[in-house]
């Protein structure tokens, strides 16, 4: 049967309107480098914050290894939060143990020793094969911080139960990979695969978050708030 004028018109108005709404926000930089996801709603940035850096990393990865100054120093030149999460691959020895160990740092002694411990660990990645090679390396880094380190790190669970659950919402988003890393706004995100897009990525979400607030300039300079989000 030949369609009616009336349905051209009508096909002709649903391809306009199409063409107007914003697609789903699932974009990547580069454009059509990025992964597919299964539940994205998770992707923003924390309270007070407009815009931030989220990611999901694995401590014996050197992917993440790479990326780890290159994400610190544009959270800091930017002054934007990172959202981290642990998610120790499977078929990885030492990064899970790695990773409840920094959440004791975390918890016991201060954040900041824990990401100068996160930090050591992915500068040591190539010298540490085996799980008692990561109990020799911990050693020395609390003692040449000064620190008591306990007989057992977690012996309630706590921290393994915390990397359990980031590992369990990587899941439910759909991650593949490591590192995975967003920029993020309230409204929107990106997926960046190539480090040397990550500064102009936050700059274009960051002139997008500009433009949707009457008044405000593109620069998050004056937030105040840290550049690293603990959880």
């Amino acid at each position: 049967m030949r369609p009616t004028t009336m349905n051209r018109i009508v096909l002709a108005a649903s391809l306009l309107l199409g063409l107007c709404l914003p697609a789903a926000a699932q974009y990547s930089a580069p454009p059509n480098t990025g992964n597919s996801f299964k539940d994205t709603s998770m992707l923003k940035p924390p309270a007070g914050a407009k815009v931030a850096i989220i990611k999901f990393e694995d401590l014996e990865c050197p992917a993440c290894a790479h990326a780890f100054p290159i994400v610190h120093e544009a959270a800091d030149r930017y002054k934007i939060p990172i959202v981290r999460y642990d998610f120790p691959l499977r078929m990885h020895i030492w990064s899970r143990d790695a990773a409840i160990t920094a959440r004791y740092l975390q918890d016991k002694v201060s954040p900041q020793v824990a990401d100068e411990f996160r930090g050591a660990v992915f500068a040591a990645q190539n010298s540490i094969a085996s799980k008692d090679d990561l109990a020799a390396f911990t050693r020395r880094f609390f003692q040449s911080h000064k620190l008591n380190e306990p007989f057992v790190i977690d012996p309630a669970g706590r921290f393994s139960a915390e990397v359990n659950a980031d590992y369990t919402l990587g899941e439910r988003i759909g991650i593949s990979q490591t590192p995975t890393i967003w920029v993020v706004s309230q409204k929107n995100w990106v997926q960046v695969t190539d480090m040397n897009q990550l500064y102009a990525t936050i700059d274009n979400m960051e002139s997008q978050v500009a433009q949707n607030t009457p008044g405000k300039t593109a620069s998050n300079s004056k937030l105040k708030h840290p550049s690293t989000v603990q959880r």
